[in-house]
């Protein structure tokens, strides 16, 4: 007689990889704008989508939580991190310290492999950016916050491209939540800029234009808020 079928539990490693697909999901829904400040994250609908426990749902929340993405409050739940206008300054004067250094040190290592890789993605930018529709500007913003992301790989850090990775997703948040153009936070010329001065080996003038860069994207910035999308449509699920 063949003994009863029993439901096998996931392993942590397989936990652990199903945490981390469903924070990707919630983190490029972030970047992308198309979860916006505020939005509650329910751990029941999240497992749903997913098709996973709660537990796992709580494990990448509290990875999002982890790198400042996602407010977790007793009694209440989780929701997409609300930067006040005070975090918000801190955000971009954060950005203004490390992002320079970082032009500097990617000015040194960049490699002709490194130049037609970032060259290859203004090419795409420019091509995102004169598409239309809400599924082109969604990716046009990733691609916009994906060059700032190379730079720093380019700049051989891993502990500062780790904090790029997260002050690139607080960055979105607050744009989503403040920008008065509804663009791209990035204007199409000032990325072909600093690659200009990167490929010219001018580590100063790579630093101070990614500096003005900084200036005019927070310059965009009027402290009015967006509204939310349903959490099925955001993470097109």
């Amino acid at each position: 007689m063949k003994p009863a079928t029993e439901t096998v539990p996931l392993r942590d490693d397989a936990q652990d990889d199903r945490s981390q697909l469903i924070r990707e999901a919630l983190y490029n829904a972030i970047v992308e704008r198309r979860l916006a400040p505020g939005t509650k994250l329910i751990e029941t609908e999240v497992g749903e989508l997913f098709d996973v426990s709660r537990t796992v749902v709580r494990a990448a929340l509290q990875m999002l939580a982890f790198e400042g993405l996602v407010k977790i409050e007793r009694n209440r739940g989780a929701f997409i991190a609300y930067p006040s206008p005070d975090e918000a300054r801190q955000i971009f004067e954060s950005r203004r310290v490390i992002e320079p250094e970082i032009a500097m040190r990617a000015t040194e290592r960049m490699a002709m492999a490194d130049i037609d890789m970032f060259r290859s993605h203004l090419r795409e930018e420019e091509r995102l950016l004169a598409e239309r529709g809400p599924n082109a500007r969604r990716a046009a913003i990733k691609a916009s916050g994906d060059f700032h992301l190379m730079l720093a790989a380019v700049a051989g850090n891993q502990i500062l491209e780790r904090f790029m990775r997260e002050l690139i997703a607080r960055s979105s948040l607050v744009i989503a939540l403040y920008g008065q153009s509804g663009a791209s936070s990035c204007a199409r010329s000032e990325h072909a800029d600093i690659l200009g001065a990167l490929i010219a080996r001018d580590g100063k003038k790579a630093a101070s234009t990614i500096l003005h860069h900084i200036d005019h994207i927070e310059e965009d910035l009027d402290y009015r808020a967006a509204g939310n999308a349903p959490l099925r449509q955001a993470l097109r699920l």
